[in-house]
C-alpha cells in the first residue's frame, strides 16, 4: 500500500502537512471539516504538494521532516 505526504494551503495562507493512503478522500474530509483540528479552524483551499512513499514509516518520517521546515523552505519545496 502506498502512502502520501501532502501539503495543503489554507485560506489564511498557512500550510498544513499530513499523510494519507487516499489523497482524494482525505482532501474531501478536510474540505468538509472532518480533518484535523487545524484545518477545521481554517478553510482548506487546495493541495499544493504531494509525495508518494512505499510505507507508513517512510511517509511519517518525511511528514515530520517537512513539519520542521521553516515556511520559506516549505514554499521552496512546493516550487520544486
Amino acid at each position: 500500500m502506498s502512502y502520501f505526504v501532502y501539503i495543503l494551503k489554507c485560506s489564511d495562507k498557512s500550510l498544513y502537512t499530513g499523510i494519507t493512503t487516499d489523497v482524494k478522500r482525505r482532501f474531501a474530509e478536510h474540505k468538509k471539516g472532518f480533518g484535523g483540528h487545524y484545518t477545521r479552524a481554517r478553510k482548506v483551499l487546495k493541495i499544493v504538494y504531494l509525495e508518494k512513499h512505499k510505507d507508513r514509516s517512510s511517509a511519517s518520517r518525511r511528514e515530520a521532516e517537512i513539519k520542521n521546515l521553516t515556511r520559506d523552505k516549505k514554499i521552496n519545496l512546493i516550487k520544486t
